[in-house]
Parts: C-alpha cells; structure tokens; sequence
C-alpha cells in the first residue's frame, strides 16, 4: 500500500480483537480501555525491536505503549479516521485480506484449472441466436425464450441443423453460414456459451443458454486436440481492391515463381503484399493456432506445412490470395507456465461472475439467508425515471414504508439502504434504458455488497488472525496519518523553526579538523612510490591516473575531496600538513595523501547539517506534543493486572 512505516510505528502495530469484554483491563486512556492480553501480544513481538535497554522491561515498555495509544487517541480526536482516503485504504487492504477467507482464492484455482484443460481441445460448433438486450424488459425475454424453446424442440427432431439456421437464426450472417462457427477453444466464446460447448457431446444439441446476445442453442460436431501454436510469414494480393490493371491470381503466382528462383521472401513481401502491417516486416505474422483468424483456408494452408522455412503454393481466403512460409512451432506451454495469464482472463472476463455467485452462496449458507419483502413494486413509484439520466434525488422513506428487503444473519436490510446504494452508485453505474432492469440489475450488485460487508464483519469477530492483520494495519495508518500531519510536515516545512532549532544548538554540529586532499591507493609499494614522484613533478590526478593505469589495468584509484580526521578514506596516523605524504600502510594497499590544505575545527553551517537539523527538530517537536498529549488525556493503570503482567512476562 501506499505507506512505509518507521521503525517507531511498526514496534506498536497491535490487535484490535473484539473479544475484550473477556479480558482484564490493563489500563484506561481517555475512558477507552486496553487489554492486558493486547499488552502482552505486542511485548512479545516487538520486544526484540526495543533498542534502550531501560525499555525491554514491562514497565518501561508501557511507557511506549502508552504513548502509542495516546497517539491513537489523538488521530481519532481529530477525525483522521473518518477521512475518506483513510477509508478508502483501509477498505482496500480489508477486501484484499477477506479474500481469503472467503474462499475465492480456491474458485480462481479452479477455473484456472478449468480452463487450461479447455484449452487443450478444440470444439468444433454450429448454433442458432434469438436477440435479446440483457436489459430488454420480461415481456421481450420471454417471447425470445419461447421463440428458442420451440427452435430447440424442432432441433431435435431433425438432423439438418445448418438448415434450421438458415431458417429460423437471428444472428447476422447465419443465412450464409448455417450458424457454423468452426472450431474454438477457451476463452474464445463467452463463458456460459463456452460451457454449454464443452458440456454437450458430439452429434448432439445443447440445453438453451442465456448469454449478452441473447438465447442460444447449438450442436457439436467435432472435438479434437488443439493444434500448436506457429509462426508464419506470408504475402498477400487482395482480391477485394476494386478493378485493377492485373489478375490477383495471376501476381500471386508470378512472386510464386520469384521465390523459387530465389529472390528474398521478406523483400517480395515488403514491394508487393497488400497486408501493410505484416509487409513492412517481411510479412510476420504474429503467431497464432488453428481457430483464431477466421480464415479456415489459411490456416489449413499453413498448418499442412510440415518443416520449418518450407512455403505454400498460393492459396485463397476470405482476405484475397496468400503465399505462406512456415516460420517456427512454438511448444505447448505448461499449466505453470499459462496460470498468470489464465488468472488474469479470469479477472476480466465472465467467469468472475461465477466467482461472485459462488462467494455469495457461501456466506447466505454459513450465516443464513431470509427473504423479505419484494422491493420492485415499491421502488417502481419511489425511484423516478430521472435515474436513467443519473439525475435522481433520493427521498427519505417513511419507517412504516421501510421494510426488509432481505435478512442476512443478524442483519435486516431495508429498503433505505438499497435506495442509498442507488443513490450513490447512479453517477458510476452503466446506463441503462429500463428502470425495471436498473432495478433488477443494480440490485444484485447491492446484495452482492452487502453479503460480502457483512462476512467481514463477522470474520473480524470470529477470527482472530483476520482481527490482529487488520487492526495493525487500522492503527498503522492511523499513526501514519497524525504523525504526518501534526510533525513530520511541520518539520520538513517550517524553515524558520530549523533555522532556529540550528541556532540553539549549533556549537553540537562542529566539524573536527579536515584536509583538504586527494587520496592515492595503490595496489603495490612500487605504484605508490611512483605516485610520489610524479607528484613532485607536480603531475594533475588525471595525468598520474594515465600513467599508473595503463591500457584499461587498475593499480592505483584516486579519491578527492575535503575529509574529516579520523574517517576511513585517511591513514590512522596521517601526519596533518601540507604536501605529498609518506607511504601508509592500507588494508593490502599502500596509500599516498597529497595534502593541499589544513582545515581548523569549525561550526558546520545550517546548509551543511540541514538533514540532520531537520531529524533532531522533528524529534523535538514530537516530544513537546507528546508532553501536550499526556497532559489531554487521562491513563488509568490497574496496577494489580500489572503486577500481574510483569511476574508472568519475567
């Protein structure tokens, strides 16, 4: 997520458990009572953290806990944790963490699984379409479910299926096509399409199926084993170019007869093809398997080429007349190897919603599910038609209007919180044409919300290890947030206050005395001794660098600048004046210090020590607020459960 925690926060990150009515009380801050057994869980954590000594003990380390909830208390007297980023974050991390718990993490898996085995065969499939809006309202749905209905009855008496859908199919196309579709895998239909495929047996005719489109059925006619995936080149004459001054056939066969005297495929493919996103580069396809082009002659054209670099005679297609060169075989992928991409199909396509039907079943099964009063006739007149245009304003509803919509556990969900729910989500909802069907569907989002908040809920009280992640990360971010507001901007911003802070305390910030020097470290004695020479001849850094570092080889490495006493680019016991030094002994180096100035002690400017300034006021500040703070609120210590605590953490 968005924050990283200092080391402070993260020593006191604690578990918001909501079994604390079973507990004894520790100690009280501002009225607010803290639990022993919370205590006990974060000092045994993060005591390997503590870095005093004077703090490891349980007295000591109360002090810090104590501040830790004053700083709590604080944010949320300042309503930081009613602010809506706050909210929206936490509402992120939650939904992440409930996943799982409720399961879905195992429904992806198996449709991750579903899909790979899919994958792997190939159907081949004619159907028959009845159009209908998925927002179309019931009277339109049901005649186009009774106009399928009697379709499929006709279908199963008769073996000339392509005529039937020439006859009676209202998608386009299907005059001319019988309603084949050819050969498709997964992912290739929409889901409940793609399921009906693979759940009904060769020769036979499917159960009808509700898809976007409308109502489907269709029959099977063959299933086989996915071909692999290849690469090919090719170069196109199009057929579909209006009159022109030649034959397409005839051009195609004329570079036909080009190739095989042995001019370049990728040069033939660049002057002539009439695919320009595929000639400017030789004519490369990207790679593909039988089933994903919709040109049947093409890809049977190129899957009968059996050796890699080995071309087609011409062929035709839908596109116009082709020559194709069979570039390479890809392997077939691992399950391992396609998941990532699998899930993220996944994710985006219609099986999630299998996934939500799925999670929504569990929690109505694990809490218990009653229905209440139907809604529609009520929110028929309630709601105007001006949310179709996402203009509508929300009227309070009379309590002896506002019934139960559904109960779900302990919970009953009332018509006022479904109309707040449309209310909120009409400026970012789909459009709609219906009100009935913005009713209907908005309502399944609204339930499926609802289900979902209210197994949080419930997890965060029945599961502890669900409780302790999300409290730490809740009181995380709250320590984040106040401690952002009301120190560390202050103290990266106020200028004046630093400068201040630095005048108070700047004889602490003195530099030791310093040189002025470049460093030469030598690989042997005899480099070293070279580079004392060719500083007496006065040679620049540059000019000894050439000399002792010939031809690319490292003997000596030159380091320059203004340096402190005592660090570790100098000898231990450089004799402190100007000039070229005598040889030191290094760490296997030997190392020469040509000295070009004495630097005296001296007070570091404000410039010079900023990041340090800037560390030392933000403490400052912060121990002044904390003083502020203990003197805000009152802490109450049961100094019996303490005692306690300590002779059972000793």
């Amino acid at each position: 997520m968005r924050k990283i925690f200092n080391i402070l926060t993260l020593m006191f990150l604690t578990t918001a458990t909501l079994w604390s009515q079973k507990k004894e009380v520790l100690l009280h801050v501002n009225n607010e009572p803290v639990y022993a057994s919370e205590f006990k869980r974060v000092y045994l954590k993060n005591l390997d953290l503590v870095q005093e000594e004077s703090q490891k003990d349980v007295e000591g380390y109360l002090q810090l806990f104590i501040d830790y909830k004053l700083k709590l208390a604080e944010a949320k007297t300042q309503g930081l944790d009613r602010e809506e980023e706050y909210l929206r974050e936490l509402g992120q991390y939650r939904d992440q963490l409930s996943q799982n718990y409720l399961f879905e993490d195992k429904l992806i898996a198996d449709l991750v699984k579903e899909a790979y085995q899919r994958s792997l065969e190939e159907i081949d499939a004619s159907h028959i379409l009845i159009l209908v809006e998925p927002d179309a309202p019931a009277q339109d749905t049901l005649a186009a479910y009774n106009k399928i209905k009697s379709i499929r009855e006709e279908a199963l008496k008769t073996e000339d299926f392509q005529a039937l859908a020439m006859k009676r199919s209202e998608e386009p196309n299907a005059v001319d096509t019988g309603g084949h579709l050819d050969y498709f895998t997964a992912f290739s239909m929409v889901y409940p399409f793609e399921n009906a495929a693979y759940n009904t047996k060769v020769g036979e005719v499917s159960e009808i199926v509700r898809t976007r489109f409308g109502y489907h059925i269709l029959k099977v006619h063959d299933r086989r084993k996915k071909m692999p995936r290849i690469e090919v080149s090719h170069i196109m004459i199009s057929d579909k170019k209006g009159a022109r001054n030649f034959d397409p056939k005839e051009r195609i066969e004329e570079i036909a007869t080009m190739i095989k005297q042995g001019q370049s495929f990728e040069d033939l493919a660049k002057e002539f093809s009439d695919d320009p996103a595929s000639g400017s580069k030789g004519g490369k396809l990207r790679a593909f398997t039988r089933g994903e082009l919709r040109a049947p002659e093409f890809e049977k054209a190129a899957y009968d080429l059996k050796t890699i670099g080995e071309i087609s005679k011409p062929v035709q297609s839908s596109f116009g007349w082709h020559i194709i060169r069979l570039d390479n075989i890809l392997p077939e992928q691992s399950f391992e190897e396609q998941r990532p991409m699998l899930e993220k199909k996944i994710s985006l396509g219609d099986r999630s919603k299998v996934i939500t039907y799925t999670s929504n079943k569990n929690i109505r099964d694990k809490y218990g599910y009653k229905e209440g009063d139907d809604f529609l006739p009520f929110f028929r007149t309630y709601v105007s038609d001006s949310i179709l245009s996402r203009k509508w304003n929300m009227k309070p509803i009379p309590a002896g209007q506002d019934k139960t919509i559904f109960t779900i556990g302990n919970k009953k969900v009332k018509f006022s919180d479904y109309a707040a729910f449309l209310n909120d989500r009409q400026k970012t909802s789909k459009p709609f044409r219906d009100k009935e069907v913005l009713l209907s569907s908005q309502f399944e989002e609204f339930e499926t919300h609802v289900l979902k908040e209210y197994f949080k809920d419930q997890l965060e009280i029945e599961n502890e290890d669900y409780a302790a992640l999300l409290g730490e990360y809740r009181d995380g971010l709250l320590i984040f947030e106040i401690m952002e507001k009301n120190i560390w901007q202050q103290a990266k911003t106020d200028t004046l206050g630093q400068q201040a802070y630095y005048e108070r305390n700047k004889q602490n910030f003195r530099w030791k005395k310093r040189v002025d020097a470049d460093v030469y470290t030598s690989n042997s004695k005899a480099s070293a001794e070279r580079v004392q020479n060719l500083l007496k001849e006065h040679k620049s850094p540059d000019e000894i660098k050439a000399a002792l570092n010939p031809e690319g080889a490292v003997n000596t490495v030159i380091t320059q600048g203004v340096f402190e006493i005592g660090q570790n680019v100098l000898p231990e016991s450089l004799e402190l004046k100007k000039g070229v030094s005598s040889i030191y002994p290094g760490n296997g180096s030997f190392i020469v210090v040509n000295i070009k100035d004495v630097l005296p002690e001296a007070i570091k400017s404000f410039e010079e020590v900023q990041g340090i300034v800037v560390s030392n006021y933000q403490k400052e500040l912060e121990n002044k607020w904390m003083d502020n703070l203990r003197s805000k609120y009152q802490v109450r210590v049961d100094n019996k459960v303490l005692k306690k605590l300590k002779k059972e953490l000793r």
